[in-house]
């Protein structure tokens, strides 16, 4: 085994998960790469059959320690779906939705075993992950109740743009009745750490308002004043280079421009939005808090896609590549 190797999960593999991860590891800077895919095998040769994706010998594994990287191999450890010939590729199905939360599962005891460095994910489907009856809202989620860990963050992560979000996957009037500064101070505290775990030797961290123009003094809101400048404070008295509330319509390209190392978020759009605009094919999604790194496609499922040979694996093998860099 080498070094440092990670785990691949196929996500739904009804979707554009298992074209995306041969793609992204049966050519290129990344063949050959330290990596192990977790998914079903049948599946992944179901789409090499389809003639969509480029040659490669897809060798099963029963263990990391078994898996030889050289280019033109990718290794797999086997979770197979209940029907592989009933996948129907584009369609919510609810054996797809469980495979991805087995897939995630056993990724997870891989590394809380130590025996892959970092996890990779290939987008998962949230209907298809309920209809499995696995309720969790994402991956993120999914992968805090696994660990048991209690602080954790989504971060969507390009060379140009770093964002960290207080809330993601919830309703925005329940956002807004649940905002709190101990969350907010949790979520700088994470930012700083992360960052400085990835290179930054003293992360610069501003905050984003939840009003327009961060409430000015409260005339668009107070949100600003009651909750989110405590929580700014209380983490500049930790030490942390943190500053805001910052108008959200100017604060992230500011932090592309160079002035911030990364940017707190309030809410998930207010945080996908400007980096999916500037890097939709090289963001690259880290689950924050975890004890081992994360990545993930920044995208969804894209079934209406799926199984074509359209879907492009840029944004998979720019999180391979970090999982690869960070573990």
């Amino acid at each position: 085994m080498a070094n440092k190797t990670i785990a691949i999960t196929m996500g739904d593999p009804a979707g554009i998960g298992p074209e995306i991860i041969i793609k992204t590891l049966a050519r290129g800077a990344l063949a050959g790469a330290p990596a192990v895919v977790v998914g079903c095998l049948a599946t992944l040769r179901r789409i090499q059959a389809a003639g969509i994706v480029p040659a490669a010998e897809l060798r099963p594994v029963q263990a990391v320690s078994e898996a030889r990287f050289a280019p033109g191999v990718i290794h797999v450890i086997d979770e197979p779906l209940a029907s592989p010939g009933e996948l129907v590729p584009g369609q919510l199905q609810a054996q797809a939705g469980d495979l991805a939360w087995r897939c995630v599962t056993r990724a997870t005891a891989l590394a809380q075993a130590g025996q892959v460095q970092g996890i990779a994910t290939a987008p998962l489907n949230k209907e298809a992950l309920h209809l499995a009856g696995h309720m969790y809202p994402g991956h993120t989620e999914l992968l805090a109740s696994l660990t048991g860990c209690k602080e954790y963050a989504m971060v969507l992560y390009t060379d140009t743009l770093k964002v960290i979000h207080v809330s993601t996957h919830v309703a925005l009037g329940r956002f807004l009745a649940t905002l709190n500064a101990r969350r907010i101070e949790t979520v700088i505290g994470l930012a700083d750490r992360f960052l400085r775990r990835v290179g930054y030797s003293a992360p610069r961290i501003a905050v984003a308002g939840v009003n327009p123009h961060a409430g000015e003094n409260g005339l668009f809101g107070d949100e600003e004043i009651t909750t989110v400048t405590p929580a700014i404070m209380a983490a500049r008295a930790r030490g942390i280079d943190v500053q805001g509330p910052c108008p959200p319509d100017t604060v992230f390209l500011q932090a592309r421009e160079g002035q911030f190392d990364m940017v707190v978020a309030m809410y998930h759009d207010q945080g996908h939005i400007p980096l999916k605009l500037l890097g939709f094919y090289d963001g690259v999604n880290i689950t924050a808090g975890l004890p081992f790194i994360r990545t993930s496609a920044d995208h969804g499922t894209a079934f209406d896609i799926a199984w074509s040979g359209k879907a492009s694996p840029e944004s998979m093998a720019a999180a391979v590549r970090l999982a690869i860099a960070l573990a």
